[in-house]
């Protein structure tokens, strides 16, 4: 890996967070904390910093397995969901 998926703008998401002066959603891209309001001026900010951990594909191999799992455990991420699959790995029946 040259480069961190998280530093490449093609993964980056966005989420509308309300003001919590004047109501008015705000933008907050995937790798920001918080934003002042266009409205109001108020500052909007997350629940929680965000973690590139949280979404990104490569996060195990970038942290490193120690770290991640203990990441897992402390419920700092979300545990890693399995995703089905068919015995030959097409997600076809394997019968």
């Amino acid at each position: 890996m040259d480069k961190c998926p998280g530093q490449d703008l093609r993964f980056l998401t966005t989420e509308e967070i309300p003001c919590p002066s004047c109501a008015t959603l705000v933008e907050l891209f995937s790798d920001e904390q918080k934003r002042r309001c266009p409205r109001c001026g108020a500052r909007v900010t997350r629940d929680a910093a965000p973690l590139c951990a949280s979404w990104c594909s490569s996060a195990r191999s970038c942290l490193g397995e120690e770290r991640y799992d203990r990441l897992v455990t402390e419920k700092a991420l979300e545990a890693p969901r399995d995703e089905p699959t068919g015995g030959d790995g097409d997600g076809s029946d394997p019968g």
